[in-house]
């Protein structure tokens, strides 16, 4: 029964995205006409044959107007490095009209690479409750199908009017997409449509154009946030926290030891007590922070997890400054541990990471275990964000405060209720902080942090 619901979803799908160019709405009108006046009617048929005649000879008149539309267009889009979900972008598009006519009437849509998802990721993000409990759409996965298409093609892109196209000639146009999810946009080309007469269908003409978009996690507006903590000693000091090489910070001068490297003598001390001297230094203090992302879920796709890195990234972006280190951790098909701050790497670096977080389905919790450990020692601030509240992480809050680290702790939640926000207000103290984050109320509550 899910397979034959798949297919009919598939299938059902390409036949719509071909027909909803083809076929403009006043065609789907007419066509829904003719099919009535067909079927129905039958105390005055010379009435119903002539206007289903009528209709029939319409539609005939379109199609095959609609099928001489041979003329040539080259297109090229200039698209950003990236773009942000939730934020619409504009860009530039200049189409070359190659044929000896002028082009009026035209429009251009954007051609998207097929986003339709497999049948493993279909299953696995239907939820299994009861059809009176929900409406046909929901109970059958329609609703999830759009998601998950919507999901994997990151965005929505409207039709273009196009001006008369000259002969032979460019003309330059604004485009406008609507990022809605992170992600790799694929598009695949651009489609201009002519309509006939009648303007009941289009003649589209394909224009072969690839190309990829990145798109980077929502992010939504913050509170200042000021996590407390002490500086730490860094080992490797500025050197490892600095893109512009060693600068440790000068401490005294002292006598030649052998294995000393020769870029730390002090050559005007050698002179003048005529032996060698070296430059004693030592590593600087600094703040440094973890933000831990959970990304432990059984499916690849979920509005938790969506939500859960868009606030990773927001929070990132308001933490980072040029004083202090960031330590981004989570797991993805393998741990990954990213440090930003202080000249490592910059802002734009890590929202480009956290767009291409996927989520970690053959893992336990227990996989981010060894990346925090290694860090621990370091930390002054921890930052966590959950999709569940359960005993292993509860485990890692509690060894991150018996490390005497500050921890703000943020679990984000299907709906108001579903935690026991008793047992996490039970825990809060000096050295952890918790909030539950509700999905649809996610902006507001950040605000009371």
């Amino acid at each position: 029964m899910k397979l034959f619901i798949y297919r009919l979803f598939y299938f059902s799908y390409g036949i719509h995205r071909k027909l909803i160019r083809r076929v403009t709405v006043s065609g789907m009108l007419i066509l829904l006409l003719a099919i009535a006046a067909a079927f129905t009617g039958s105390s005055n048929e010379s009435m119903n044959y002539q206007v289903v005649t009528f209709l029939l000879s319409i539609i005939t008149i379109a199609i095959v107007y609609s099928l001489f539309f041979r003329y040539r267009f080259t297109a090229h889009r200039h698209l950003p490095r990236f773009a942000t979900a939730g934020v619409k972008l504009n860009y530039k598009i200049v189409i070359h009209n190659k044929s000896d006519k002028i082009q009026k009437g035209l429009k251009l849509f954007e051609n998207w690479a097929d986003s339709r998802p497999n049948f493993n990721d279909f299953i696995a993000t239907s939820t299994t409750v009861k059809i009176r409990q929900r409406s046909l759409n929901q109970a059958f996965g329609y609703d999830r199908w759009l998601w998950l298409i919507a999901r994997q093609q990151c965005g929505v892109a409207l039709p273009i009017k196009l001006l008369a196209l000259a002969p032979h000639s460019k003309t330059e146009i604004i485009g406008e997409i609507i990022p809605t999810h992170r992600g790799i946009m694929q598009l695949t080309g651009m489609t201009v449509a002519r309509p006939d007469p009648f303007g009941l269908f289009n003649a589209c003409k394909t224009i072969s154009l690839p190309q990829s978009l990145l798109i980077l996690p929502k992010l939504y507006q913050l509170p200042p946030i000021q996590l407390p903590g002490v500086k730490k000693h860094q080992s490797g000091g500025v050197a490892l926290a600095s893109s512009v090489g060693d600068s440790e910070e000068f401490r005294s001068l002292r006598d030649y030891r052998p294995g000393d490297p020769l870029r730390k003598i002090h050559w005007k001390s050698w002179a003048k007590v005529g032996k060698p001297i070296v430059k004693e230094e030592q590593d600087e203090f600094f703040v440094r922070h973890a933000l831990i992302l959970d990304t432990f879920q059984s499916v690849n796709y979920s509005e938790i997890l969506e939500s859960a890195i868009s606030i990773a990234a927001s929070l990132a972006c308001e933490v980072q400054t040029q004083e202090s280190l960031l330590d981004l951790m989570f797991v993805g098909h393998e741990a990954y541990c990213f440090t930003f701050g202080r000249g490592l790497s910059h802002t734009d670096k890590m929202l480009e990471i956290l767009a291409s977080v996927v989520a970690c389905r053959d893992k336990s919790f227990d996989a981010i275990i060894p990346a925090v450990l290694e860090k621990v020692s370091l930390l002054s601030g921890c930052i966590c964000i959950f999709l569940c509240w359960d005993e292993d992480r509860k485990r890692l809050v509690n060894y991150l405060k018996t490390m005497g680290i500050h921890t703000l702790v943020l679990v984000v939640t299907n709906q108001a209720g579903e935690l026991d926000n008793s047992d996490l207000a039970s825990m809060n103290d000096q050295l952890a902080t918790f909030h539950v984050l509700t999905l649809g109320n996610i902006q507001e509550e950040l605000m009371h942090l």
